[in-house]
């Protein structure tokens, strides 16, 4: 795995070992990143469920003012910081230890700008982080949601919790959701 654009390009990542995080190839990370190109210069880039870091890396790279990483297992966290200070973009991220559902509440932005989310699939943290995003003030109707999950995640219900569904990008095991509030 690596950053595939920026100012940290071509710079390998390292990932945690195990079955516990799931890094999203390099193929998928471009596909995603040329979506979010206009998104990103200045941004306030939130990585949910980080696993290594790379996607709020990549966001980074390529232009986002700063990047928070939520993660809570020990290994992914090490792995986060190494990935950091080994692409020099650390002074631009916060690392928050803990689990995204009680690390919500510790940031203070006036609005994110991207939030990405790659929760472990078929546990329903889906919706239940999109749920508790929906309160929160961070969250605004300019805020990009991008949710990562198994092909077969069904996101019917993102209305009644006030999102809308604006773009679905399928790959062969998995996608990505793009959700606005209404």
């Amino acid at each position: 795995m690596r950053v595939i654009a920026g100012k940290a390009r071509s710079l390998k990542l390292k990932t945690p070992v195990g079955l516990e995080t799931r890094p999203t190839t390099d193929r998928i990370k471009e596909t995603l990143f040329n979506m979010l190109q206009p998104y990103l210069p200045d941004s306030i880039f939130i990585d949910l469920f980080s696993g290594s870091g790379g996607i709020g890396i990549e966001a980074l790279s390529r232009g986002a003012a700063h990047a928070y990483f939520v993660e809570n297992n020990k290994n992914a966290i090490a792995c986060i910081q190494e990935n950091l200070n080994f692409t020099r973009l650390a002074e631009n991220a916060t690392l928050i230890r803990q689990d995204v559902f009680g690390a919500l509440s510790g940031i203070h932005e006036k609005e994110a700008d991207v939030i990405f989310l790659d929760p472990p699939y078929e546990l329903d943290y889906e919706r239940q982080t999109l749920a508790l995003l929906a309160g929160l003030p961070f969250v605004t109707e300019n805020t990009l949601i991008v949710v990562e999950a198994s092909r077969d995640t069904d996101f019917t219900y993102a209305e009644t919790l006030g999102y809308a569904v604006i773009k679905e990008k399928c790959y062969r095991t998995n996608k990505h959701v793009f959700l606005k509030k209404i």
